[in-house]
């Protein structure tokens, strides 16, 4: 574009270059046009050989992750999101789909052991990672021990926002930011009960604390 916005053309059809552009001169129309052609071409080119989220302008991506210790590959639409992944094509419903919009937390699980919010991730982006959501926190049939605590402190009341409740706490216990009510209460702002079940939840961190470390 600056060639172009710097070329001024005689009437004899030969440019005259201002500035630095003095090593175009000599340049006919045909020409820049065929280089403003060739150059949009080359652009238009796609990428081979790279990786899934590279590759998602041009259709459907394959994603090879690990999710709750199994391997799983999916071959989707790059604007697919993990949660719609995760709920419609691998039928892991725990993760449930609140605001859609990365404000209540409802969908809240893990990649590479850090909390995400799944609604706002796209799967493209995901090739090589590990995903574990509420499905995968029990060890067998042995409940996870915030699980058992949601259960003895009445955490929740419709349970909805509940399994993101509890893998945002896992992560907050895991992060060390769970010292005190006020680092709780803080680290799980981004959780929303609209049942109010927060004094529950509150407590049922507390407890799981102590047993985890």
């Amino acid at each position: 574009m600056w060639i172009i916005r710097n070329l001024r053309w005689h009437p004899s059809g030969r440019p005259r270059t201002l500035g630095r552009m003095t090593q175009y001169e000599g340049i006919t129309r045909r020409g820049l046009l065929g280089l403003v052609g060739t150059t949009a071409a080359a652009a238009a080119v796609p990428l081979s050989g790279g990786s899934a989220a590279a590759q998602a302008a041009s259709g459907d991506v394959t994603v090879r992750m690990t999710v709750n210790g199994a391997d799983t590959s999916l071959t989707e639409d790059p604007r697919v999101t993990l949660l719609d992944a995760l709920r419609d094509r691998l039928d892991l419903t725990g993760t449930k789909k609140g605001c859609d919009r990365g404000q209540c937390g409802a969908c809240t699980v893990h990649v590479d052991g850090r909390r995400v919010v799944s609604c706002l991730t796209l799967l493209a982006t995901l090739d090589g990672a590990t995903v574990r959501t509420i499905e995968g926190m029990a060890d067998g049939d042995r409940p996870h021990p915030l699980q058992r605590a949601f259960v003895e402190h009445d955490g929740l009341q419709c349970g909805f926002c509940t399994s993101g409740q509890i893998m945002s706490a896992a992560a907050v216990i895991q992060e060390g930011g769970a010292d005190t009510d006020a680092e709780i209460r803080e680290r799980m702002s981004g959780n929303i009960c609209r049942c109010s079940a927060y004094p529950g939840i509150l407590a049922a961190i507390r407890q799981a604390r102590a047993e985890i470390r």
